[in-house]
């Protein structure tokens, strides 16, 4: 079957971050590139959001599933571990589909110079997911995976993971 790169990039929104359901492989930014070559193999790309991320297993046997089920017979996926990932590669919907699952997106980009002029240590002002209120507070560093932070809204009351800039 011949696929266009398109295309592929459409199927590989179907592929679901295995901690976080909602959100596909493709608005989280894993998938970095994806090239067809001349001989019919489909080389895909991914970079994990740290090394060591016990689901990029998932998400590169989930890759190869959903490609093969669309016909693409040779996948291929290679990882590139440099750049390292960061969240400023996830996309907008991405990020409302955080937040339309209860996760605070990151509250700023990584690289981000008006960062400068703050102080160092100062938290992110982060919006509650549940009623947009920016009364929130760190509870715990880490929430239910490494790259989640546990907040709480002073508003509503309610717990809610953050997930961390990186």
């Amino acid at each position: 079957m011949t696929a266009s790169a398109a295309q592929v990039w459409q199927w590989l929104e179907e592929v679901s971050d295995p901690e976080i359901p909602v959100i596909s492989v493709v608005d989280l930014g894993i998938v970095r590139k994806v090239e067809l070559a001349d001989d019919g193999e489909c080389v895909v790309t991914i970079t994990p959001t740290y090394s060591g991320c016990p689901a990029m297993l998932t998400i590169a046997e989930e890759v190869e599933a959903v490609l093969q089920r669309h016909g693409v017979e040779r996948v291929r996926l290679a990882t590139q571990l440099s750049p390292a990932w960061t969240t400023d590669w996830m996309s907008a919907a991405g990020k409302q589909k955080l937040k339309g699952y209860g996760i605070a997106p990151p509250a700023h980009q990584v690289i981000d110079i008006s960062r400068l002029t703050r102080r160092a240590a100062q938290e992110p002002q982060v919006e509650c997911p549940h009623c947009g209120s920016h009364k929130t507070r760190m509870s715990s560093q880490f929430g239910s995976t490494s790259c989640k932070s546990l907040y709480r809204c002073d508003d509503c009351l309610e717990p809610f993971d953050y997930f961390k800039c990186h």
